[in-house]
């Protein structure tokens, strides 16, 4: 029976990627891949020759019975994603239940994920916290962030640059201008930023300095 390797790829920084997901990258039959043209750079720099498929989110659900089969008939198989952890607000979930529940065996490597480095730096709690990744678009969102509001642990978000200042916006709302904050975009690239402050503070600054890049938004629970 073959394998399902989960390989963390870097949000930014090539140098992040580890000497062990090289090797896995290396080794494997097939690597199922967010996008293949972008996934297709990362392995050109490292002179990895393994073939790619596209897994996405569009596609991941007809795949699974076919990639399920494969696996069971011994191809070794790794998942990456466009960047970081696979299933981590990208695909991924789907085929890793989908291998446990047919004792498939999964292995995960650990490595790059942006919420860690975000949540670390802000300066906020961090021996508990929760993860939302990205909020509901429309239906569920109001219900969601009346449920946060009571939120005592510190909260993590997945944000993009043109939905930022709506999002600050909703915190401010429902939270509270006062609650601390901190954004962090464009992680171990060259232009990394980390902004600190409070929900006030934070929504004013990207406001006047619209974001660029990938984003990252901490925001402290609420207090006792």
């Amino acid at each position: 029976m073959g394998k399902l390797f989960l390989v963390p790829t870097p949000i930014g920084n090539l140098e992040d990627i580890t000497l062990r997901a090289i090797k896995v990258l290396k080794e494997v039959d097939v690597i199922l891949a967010e996008d293949t043209r972008t996934s297709g750079k990362l392995l050109k720099h490292f002179e990895i020759d393994t073939p790619l498929q596209s897994h996405h989110m569009h596609n991941e659900h007809k795949q699974l019975k076919s990639l399920v089969q494969k696996l069971k008939g011994g191809t070794q198989m790794a998942l990456i994603s466009d960047a970081g952890t696979p299933a981590i607000s990208d695909p991924g979930f789907l085929l890793t239940r989908a291998c446990v529940e047919n004792g498939i065996e999964v292995e995960c490597l650990p490595g790059a994920t942006a919420f860690v480095p975000a949540l670390v730096n802000s300066g906020l709690p961090n021996d508990r916290f929760v993860f939302e990744g990205f909020l509901p678009v429309k239906k569920g969102r109001q219900t969601r962030l009346k449920l946060l509001a009571e939120e005592s642990r510190t909260m993590v978000f997945y944000e993009s640059p043109h939905k930022l200042a709506k999002t600050l916006t909703h915190f401010v709302e429902y939270f509270g201008g006062d609650r601390p904050a901190s954004v962090s975009r464009e992680l171990t690239k060259m232009y990394e930023e980390t902004v600190r402050g409070t929900l006030t503070e934070v929504l004013e600054y990207f406001t006047n300095k619209p974001p660029k890049g990938e984003l990252v938004v901490v925001v402290g629970g609420k207090k006792p």
